[in-house]
């Protein structure tokens, strides 16, 4: 027994093996691949293999290794799965926990088929890490909701069809009370996006303004009062989206990739160097597996728990070490916008150059994106090990 008290047992040990060629499950994709050599992404997501651990029949219900054995094959297959970060990775996980089946059924392929893509409307200029104060407000109007109030930081709100939105519907309540769900049509009147160009030059983060922004009674998620759970659901869904294999939140290169470009280039002689790439490798290993635990337990029917914010926590500090490494590897040479790790080699392996660059510059936001470093070790201490929360001021 620890002093703090009692901690939380650990997940069932997940095999890595994966089963081999004849596996009948392997063989049906295959000859499916076979049959449909470029899939659309329509076409992937009605075969289940978008999401292939959500339910039929928007997937395939698969358990951790079934997963894995889908990751490969279409890897093989050379195909792609649709670009949709926000919503098959946050929202399409809290409509299949909330959502009625009216919403399931009109939201859920196009979200997985990439036909319409998604943002999150949550954080506002005072209410960023302390989402509980939200200011903005859903008024019921007959049977619409009245929309007012802003938000910021709001990821591809250019570009999105549809937004989940956090509103206060009930003022009076205490701070974690009184917040609902919705789901908002991002060409709705009364809606003003504007772009927040960050220090990459790229233009993916926006701030939005809602003026008197009718939404149907419909557009509901859960009961009314239900969004401070239900934002936990997404969160925890984010932290999961939001610490995949590659160095960005599941984009860009990752420490492998890092490592085979340095080993294709005869290695390092620096024994510094040659330590930090020891412990990037490490650190990779460790992910990988903090991942299949994540994924055992949503396929075990549980909720993302504390283990989403461990692996977001280690998988945002690993990705600045990548880019890091790579800007050390690089030299002088790093400070160009189109150098790699392996200065004079006409690429890095995988990876453009420029990723590199861009990669390095990205990076400080993944400490911040999805909860600071510092929430996600609250979490820990809290949920995990049970310590005591901070004193109320």
């Amino acid at each position: 027994m620890y002093p703090w008290g009692p901690v939380q047992p650990t997940l069932a040990h997940v095999d890595t093996a994966l089963p081999p060629d004849d596996d009948p499950r392997r063989i049906e994709l295959r000859a499916w691949f076979a049959d449909n050599p470029s899939p659309t992404g329509r076409q992937l997501a009605e075969r289940g293999l978008v999401a292939p651990h959500w339910p039929a029949p928007w997937g395939l219900g698969a358990d951790p290794t079934f997963q894995l054995l889908v990751d490969e094959e279409l890897k093989r297959s050379g195909a792609r799965r649709p670009d949709n970060t926000i919503g098959i990775g946050w929202a399409g996980p809290t409509l299949l926990h909330a959502g009625t089946q009216e919403q399931k059924d009109r939201y859920l392929f196009p979200l997985l088929a990439a036909d319409e893509i998604w943002c999150q409307l949550f954080s506002e200029p005072g209410a960023g890490s302390d989402l509980a104060s939200i200011t903005t407000r859903a008024e019921l109007d007959g049977d619409e909701w009245v929309v007012q109030g802003q938000k910021v930081w709001t990821s591809y709100a250019h570009r999105a069809k549809y937004g989940i939105l956090l509103a206060r519907t009930e003022p009076d309540a205490p701070m974690h009370q009184g917040i609902s769900y919705f789901i908002c049509p991002m060409d709705a009147p009364g809606i003003t996006v504007r772009p927040l160009v960050d220090m990459t030059g790229a233009h993916t983060f926006n701030e939005v303004f809602l003026d008197e922004v009718r939404l149907p009674k419909e557009n509901l998620v859960g009961d009314r009062g239900q969004g401070w759970s239900l934002g936990k659901v997404t969160l925890a869904n984010e932290r999961v989206s939001l610490s995949g294999a590659g160095a960005l939140w599941g984009m860009g290169p990752t420490a492998d990739d890092l490592i085979d470009a340095v080993r294709s280039a005869g290695g390092t002689t620096d024994s510094l160097m040659r330590q930090r790439l020891a412990g990037l490798w490490m650190e990779g290993e460790i992910l990988r597996l903090l991942r299949l635990r994540t994924v055992s337990a949503a396929v075990a029917g549980a909720p993302p728990g504390p283990e989403a914010s461990v692996r977001k926590a280690l998988a945002d500090e690993h990705g600045k070490n990548i880019m890091a490494l790579a800007r050390d590897l690089a030299g002088a040479s790093g400070m160009l916008s189109d150098s790699g790790p392996i200065p004079g080699s006409p690429d890095s392996g995988a990876w453009p150059d420029a990723m590199y660059s861009f990669g390095f510059l990205f990076s400080p936001a993944l400490t911040i994106g999805g909860g600071t470093s510092e929430v996600q070790r609250n979490i820990i201490a809290e949920r995990t090990l049970g310590l005591p929360h901070d004193p109320q001021v």
